[in-house]
């Protein structure tokens, strides 16, 4: 028996807590409202959560706050923003801070059911996959069961986004994979040329190596064509 998927739902407005909690409820999941960010955070550090959907505009602390928090320190859970802030600015900000996806208010009930489900899904695949223990390239060290990631004898900390798409690009170093490819593979669901999306997560992780190793160029961009191992 699997065990109960928990997710937190962070949201002032108590309709649209209530709303969003209903969502998760009906995908068989078990929903915990959180009406404030202090009440947010009692939560986090109180116990372990599978996925937390997240407002930005919160008394207490911000929905901003909270993400830098959980990126920080708790990475490999999904972040799903549910805003009502629409600038290209904050939704760029939030996935370079770690989001896994931002979704604006007003939303469609069945869009975040199916990208909560996705999300999870995603998830539970690379925790469950059956995987080569240690994946290398370079200097970077991938600890498939740990979770972690050494570059130049340093672990560096990454969302579970840049995990997936580097494991992808470990497993098969000579493949050239097209951003459909990494959309698809990575997120779990079909490809509309959400360009930005790919490239915020691979910008950050990108610079993420570069800092552990500024010497080094791990990930080469074939022009027209997608992205690889450079060897």
């Amino acid at each position: 028996m699997h065990k109960q998927i928990k997710i937190l739902v962070v949201e002032d407005d108590n309709d649209i807590n209530q709303l969003l909690c209903n969502i998760v409820n009906r995908n068989g999941y078990h929903a915990q409202p959180a009406f404030s960010g202090t009440e947010a955070m009692l939560y986090l550090n109180g116990q372990a959560w599978d996925m937390v959907l997240l407002d930005l505009m919160l008394p207490g602390k911000t929905g901003e706050e909270i993400l830098a928090k959980l990126s920080e320190q708790n990475p490999e859970v999904p972040v799903i923003i549910i805003s009502a802030k629409l600038e290209q600015q904050t939704k760029v900000e939030a996935l370079r801070t770690g989001a896994d996806d931002y979704i604006t208010k007003p939303f469609d009930i069945e869009e975040v059911s199916a990208r909560i489900d996705s999300h999870l899904r995603r998830t539970r695949m690379i925790t469950e996959a059956p995987r080569i223990r240690e994946l290398a390239h370079k200097d970077i060290m991938i600890d498939t069961e740990a979770k972690t990631v050494l570059v130049n004898g340093t672990e560096i900390t990454v969302t579970a986004r840049e995990y997936a798409i580097l494991v992808l690009l470990l497993t098969s170093p000579k493949k050239v994979f097209t951003k459909a490819n990494l959309f698809e593979s990575v997120w779990n669901e079909e490809y509309h040329n959400d360009d930005n999306t790919i490239n915020v997560h691979l910008s950050n992780l990108r610079s993420k190596l570069a800092k552990a190793n500024p010497h080094e160029e791990y990930i080469e961009t074939i022009w027209g064509m997608g992205y690889r191992l450079k060897t």
